[in-house]
């Protein structure tokens, strides 16, 4: 899932991040209330984890101008302030659940996937699940099974998996598999995208029959059936 995080706390907002992405999510990060306002109205998020005192534009001032351009992305405020009366404007303003600091990362991480369950649209399971063939994979309960049987991957190995299954039938290189899964500028010194395509698909394709998992010489990785 895509999430968008607004918090001006550099090392809370670097946490978050970390924490997030480790658990299977794309996550985009900035600091100031002028540029997640920006971003929360024009952008394709899953959801949002918005402070509430920043600068520029305050956590209220972001929600409201989401609200008003009519986009109904699950909002979830975190703030030092623990008033009942911040709480009750920031419900009132259209924010869907509210977090006070500190809080405990695995309290935020099952917030996040309460909201992300109560955000996918009613009968559409393809917000949160993606199949192809006998691939099946639950991006807020993060279990992916193969003919039925379960796939133990690491965090970094799902989040690989998802993103190869969202744009299935494309040509993934290893820069944009880099830039995306790991966060990092891809070095052809390094050969961490090789190790981890291999690692997956020992997983995802050695114990059965039909191969699923792709590799276009020259070029990079493709998920998609094959006849």
């Amino acid at each position: 899932m895509r999430l968008l995080v607004v918090e001006d706390e550099v090392k809370l907002a670097q946490y978050l991040h970390k924490g997030l992405t480790e658990n299977g999510h794309v996550v985009d990060l900035v600091h100031d209330g002028i540029e997640g306002r920006r971003l929360a109205v024009g952008g394709d998020y899953d959801l949002v984890l918005l402070d509430l005192m920043l600068p520029g534009v305050d956590g209220f001032g972001v929600l409201a101008a989401l609200r008003a351009a009519q986009r109904n992305t699950p909002v979830l405020m975190l703030t030092a302030r623990g008033q009942v009366e911040d709480r009750v404007r920031g419900l009132e303003q259209g924010a869907d659940d509210y977090l006070v600091k500190p809080f405990a990362f695995s309290e935020l991480l099952a917030r996040v996937g309460a909201l992300l369950r109560r955000g996918a649209p009613a009968g559409a399971q393809a917000a949160t699940q993606l199949q192809l063939g006998d691939l099946e994979l639950d991006l807020v309960s993060r279990k992916a099974q193969r003919a039925q049987q379960r796939l133990d991957l690491t965090a970094k190995e799902f989040k690989l998996l998802a993103l190869l299954l969202r744009r299935r039938g494309q040509i993934l290189s290893r820069t944009l598999l880099a830039e995306q899964v790991w966060d990092m500028n891809f070095d052809s010194d390094t050969n961490v995208v090789e190790v981890a395509v291999r690692r997956l698909r020992a997983k995802l394709d050695d114990p059965f029959p039909a191969k699923l998992l792709h590799t276009v010489r020259g070029m990079g990785y493709v998920l998609e059936e094959r006849s």
